[in-house]
């Protein structure tokens, strides 16, 4: 292999390792109708979590119809779920396994549904969060990639509540 060559091949992997981590710092590639649950400029991708759980249903008998109760899932560091790193439950709230804790709200029309048999992609804003550690100073959660998570479509029973398993991906961020 000639000099060139090599210095040439040197140059294109310093250009891919340099290029990758700035565009995964970025969050996650968002398809073209979900664009409005990008999070605003000024915020930088602080993590990202992996969540396997359930959403949480009760039937209500007055309207005949299935109301969300709220999330319950863990939050692994890998894909595979492996390296539990915190929980997911009602509010919502994120917190992790050393106790920082974040609470976030939906944000109006900040949703997308790419994929018709899962739950919706979202953007939240936080609305309150620890003073120290993982959580503390999030401002924006994404919650991409969904499956499953759909209330049920068939009726339900007095006081009746089921739990529908969902997977996620939650990118969480703060202001730069």
């Amino acid at each position: 292999m000639n000099h060139l060559k090599i210095k040439s091949l040197v140059l294109i992997a310093l250009i891919v390792f340099a290029v990758q981590p700035a565009f995964a710092s970025n969050g996650p590639e968002l398809p073209e109708q979900c664009a409005l649950i990008a999070v605003p400029e000024g915020q930088e991708l602080a993590f990202h979590v992996y969540a396997k759980g359930v959403q949480v249903y009760r039937w209500n008998s007055i309207t005949f119809a299935w109301d969300f109760d709220g999330p319950r899932a863990d939050l692994f560091a890998e894909q595979s779920f492996h390296g539990e790193v915190g929980s997911h439950f009602t509010g919502p709230n994120w917190k992790s396994k050393s106790g920082s804790r974040v609470k976030a709200a939906a944000e109006p029309g900040k949703l997308c549904q790419p994929d018709v048999s899962a739950i919706a992609w979202l953007r939240l804003k936080s609305t309150e969060t620890t003073e120290a550690g993982i959580f503390r100073g999030v401002t924006y959660i994404q919650r991409v990639n969904t499956t499953g998570g759909l209330k049920p479509t068939e009726p339900g029973t007095f006081g009746e509540v089921r739990e529908v398993e969902y997977t996620a991906e939650y990118y969480f961020y703060r202001a730069k």
